[in-house]
């Protein structure tokens, strides 16, 4: 199966995609980890993007590439009293490209404590169906 799903949504290299091209915003670029399961019906795609809150996030899906941007929020502004301040703003950017398997127009989103879950459904074609014997 692992092999079959590499096929079927193939992510682009993190080395290929530390900046966005058209990047307009300051900050850093991350690339949010994934992990994709593989079933009869569909594919899963789970990308980690802590801070990304639903209306700061864009998938698009345009000539077979899949493309996740979402932007975290730069906290309130410092006090005197903070002594130290590690969390980050900046944009997740991810990029997958999507064979003719997947039905794009049903892809499915949904964003839940800074996970994303999407579900990719195969098209009826391409999904395994049992044939039935018909003896005359």
């Amino acid at each position: 199966m692992a092999t079959e799903a590499r096929s079927e949504i193939q992510p682009a290299s993190k080395a290929s995609v530390s900046t966005l091209p058209e990047q307009t915003r300051p900050g850093p670029v991350y690339t949010p980890s994934v992990d994709i399961f593989e079933n009869d019906n569909s594919i899963t795609v789970l990308a980690d993007m802590p801070g990304v809150k639903a209306q700061d996030l864009k998938i698009d899906v345009r000539e077979n590439e899949l493309t996740l941007t979402g932007r975290v929020s730069p906290p309130e502004a410092p006090k005197e009293s903070d002594v130290l301040r590690e969390y980050r703003s900046g944009t997740f950017f991810r990029q997958f490209t999507l064979s003719e398997t997947i039905d794009q127009s049903k892809i499915d989103a949904r964003l839940t404590h800074g996970v994303l879950r999407l579900e990719l459904p195969k098209v009826e074609k391409a999904r395994p169906r049992q044939i039935t014997v018909r003896t005359d």
